[in-house]
């Protein structure tokens, strides 16, 4: 046999590094989400004169909190593999009791607290049909959607409650810091937190885990099943969070509120990369998937489209940026 040493042993094959394109293809979600915002800003900053003025900005901003702060609570279920449609009807409800409560007598703290409590325990109960009972998520979270709002529905009557414009309560919604909205600095806050439990805790991974192989997940001694019920609860307590901030905007609690919320923020979580199949989320991209949809309704209504019209528009354009988002990007990772 020959003394030389083996070429392969001796000269171990160097990995690749990861070139710029290489990033490119695999943040594509994120890339082209926030190529898409920045056109969506560009074109409406030059077909209107409003939009880019400092009061419209921080409108968005403010008017965008309930969204960012449901979105990113979504982005957990949807790496699962999941979905919650329920998020609109559980904003409507705790709004309603929100002003409800207030007009009892309610202090407004404990107000709040209640309201957080009972949007994470329809969450558990909905995670519980999901994780325990194996009934799939849409089924569930849609029973959820009509039951919730049709509470609030039985609650209200079909009107409005209205909030006094001198209680504290309404501060959450319309008060200002430093110049900030105070709901822009809750969602804030909910996305930092949000982050860093999705990227940087066991709970994120475990999350990752369910929605790219559950089975895999659960033999590694990972107990999927309470995964799956607490981003449901997570869901459950994001969307009262919003119901509570929206009343407090609003100065009422309405039945009617939150019509369609769901739908955004499902759109604002896909358009941000995450997969609807479960696997891959983004917290970034989430976010500026959420801004990218706050951007469009404005942009449309500083255009003086009707307001019929509006969500047409918006839902072509949500469409093809999703579609884009997997031809180019996805197809450019297959090919790769």
């Amino acid at each position: 046999m020959s003394s030389e040493p083996n070429a392969y042993s001796s000269h171990p094959p160097r990995l690749r590094e990861a070139t710029i394109l290489d990033k490119i293809v695999a943040n594509g979600g994120v890339m082209s989400i926030a190529l898409f915002f920045i056109v969506c800003c560009l074109f409406f900053s030059v077909t209107t004169n409003a939009f880019l003025s400092a009061p419209n900005l921080l409108n968005v901003i403010r008017q965008s909190a309930p969204l960012l702060i449901v979105a990113a609570a979504m982005t957990f279920v949807t790496t699962t593999g999941g979905i919650d449609l329920s998020v609109g009807s559980v904003l409507a409800l705790t709004a309603t009791l929100s002003a409800a409560a207030l007009q009892a007598g309610i202090p407004w703290p404990l107000a709040i607290v209640l309201m957080l409590l009972l949007g994470g325990a329809g969450g558990v109960v909905q995670g519980y049909f999901i994780a325990y009972e194996r009934i799939p998520a849409f089924i569930v979270t849609l029973a959820g959607l009509s039951v919730i709002r049709g509470f609030a529905l039985l609650i209200t009557g079909g009107y409005s409650i209205p909030i006094e414009p001198t209680s504290p309560f309404v501060a959450i919604g319309r008060a200002w810091v430093l110049g900030i909205p105070a709901p822009a600095l809750i969602a804030i806050v909910v996305l930092i937190v949000a982050y860093i439990a999705f990227n940087e805790t066991h709970f994120g991974r475990y999350v990752t885990g369910v929605g790219a192989n559950a089975e895999a997940t659960r033999r590694a001694g990972v107990n999927t099943r309470r995964v799956i019920l607490w981003v449901y609860v997570l869901s459950g307590t994001a969307a009262a969070a919003a119901g509570v901030i929206l009343a407090a905007r609003l100065g009422s609690g309405s039945s009617n509120a939150g019509q369609g919320f769901e739908l955004d923020v499902i759109a604002a979580v896909v358009l941000g990369g995450t997969s609807l199949f479960g696997g891959r989320g983004s917290l970034v991209g989430t976010i500026l998937g959420a801004l990218t949809v706050a951007v469009l309704a404005n942009g449309l209504i500083l255009s003086h489209l009707s307001p019929f019209f509006t969500p047409i528009v918006t839902g072509f354009i949500i469409l093809i940026a999703i579609w884009l988002n997997f031809r180019l990007f996805r197809g450019g990772a297959k090919g790769r």
